[in-house]
């Protein structure tokens, strides 16, 4: 129920944002790729199954998560080449989009390696952390690069209420740091059903509606992209709801991580990524607290301790009694939130 009524929302936002734009409809580009995507995803999740993909659930993890184990994962192989390809007909002439598409596709690749390493080895684990890293880094290097020799990579990083930081090469860092960070946020969300999914498609489309409201024109190629994107991962979210049919695994998060960093970077929209994003963020901040705070307290006192019962955040609250269905739409309504205060800072 839940799922449907994300679904229906997200459709009534981009009917609100095309009744007042000409230039583009994110509607239809959302509801097509949502539904291309469920197809594809209901045709390909029976031959994941068959191939014996299934999910090796973490011992450590919560307890009422070893139900899930063998659950087919790696169905980002089924939702992001919808995205990407209806995504990149939005306007074919317009090479950032393949640009985009080719990065996500590389995000996705890495992530069906590390997927693969798990189920080969049968453990929650697959490439090495520094290998992954690395990995991501190459292919943020090949975006960063090609976009530099274009033209396409704005060199400043503005902010709501007109404030302007001229960044000039250190755009590169601040770019590679981009793609990492996203990257392994959106990977770290991906720990309940529909959560991933559900917070992805509404960053995503958040996005596109501030690339087409934005200025006087605003970047229809790029705003049908990420709408392109939204309805991908809402298309999955059918079967991954809880209980969820399929995991998208490494394979669809590291794309959706990627795809949101290259379009912040594309359009000079890192502000409202930052804001847009704060639940994969807070996500993220999460591990590197729990971690942080774990060794310097067994330094300090000589005894471990931890700031939350368990990390990535919606395991604390899962662990703290709320239940997975509350964790995750409390997740969803707080990137709503985040994107509702992303667009408020812009219509500022």
């Amino acid at each position: 129920m839940w799922a449907v009524i994300l679904m229906a929302l997200a459709l009534l936002g981009a009917l609100v944002v095309d009744r007042h734009m000409r230039q583009l409809q994110l509607s239809p580009l959302l509801l097509l790729a949502g539904l291309v995507s469920a197809v594809v995803c209901g045709l390909g999740i029976p031959i994941l199954r068959r191939l014996h993909m299934g999910q090796t659930i973490r011992v450590e993890g919560p307890r009422s998560h070893q139900g899930k184990s063998g659950t087919p994962t790696m169905a980002g192989l089924l939702l992001v080449p919808c995205g990407v390809v209806l995504g990149g007909w939005v306007d074919t002439g317009d090479s950032r989009l393949l640009l985009l598409a080719a990065t996500g596709l590389g995000f996705m690749a890495i992530g069906g390696l590390d997927d693969w390493q798990s189920l080969q080895h049968k453990k929650n684990q697959g490439l090495r952390p520094c290998t992954k890293l690395l990995l991501q880094g190459l292919v943020a290097i090949v975006f960063l690069s090609k976009a530099t020799q274009q033209g396409w990579l704005p060199t400043q990083v503005s902010f709501p209420f007109g404030g302007v930081l001229e960044l000039g090469p250190l755009i590169w860092p601040l770019g590679l740091w981009t793609f990492l960070a996203e990257s392994n946020a959106t990977n770290l969300t991906d720990g309940l059903d529909g959560l991933a999914a559900g917070c992805g498609a509404i960053i995503l489309l958040g996005m596109a509606i501030q690339l087409m409201v934005r200025g006087s024109t605003g970047d229809p190629a790029l705003a049908g992209f990420a709408a392109a994107m939204a309805g991908a991962y809402l298309g999955f979210l059918a079967h991954n709801r809880r209980p969820a049919k399929a995991f998208m695994g490494d394979t669809g998060s590291l794309a959706l991580g990627g795809i949101l960093a290259g379009l912040a970077l594309l359009s000079d929209s890192l502000w409202a990524l930052l804001i847009m994003g704060a639940v994969p963020m807070a996500e993220s901040l999460s591990v590197v607290l729990q971690v942080g705070w774990f060794k310097l307290s067994r330094r300090w006192w000589g005894q471990p301790r931890r700031l939350l019962r368990m990390a990535p955040l919606h395991h604390h609250f899962e662990l703290a009694g709320a239940s997975e269905v509350t964790v995750v739409v409390g997740f969803w309504l707080a990137a709503m939130v985040s994107v509702a205060l992303g667009l408020l800072l812009l219509a500022g």
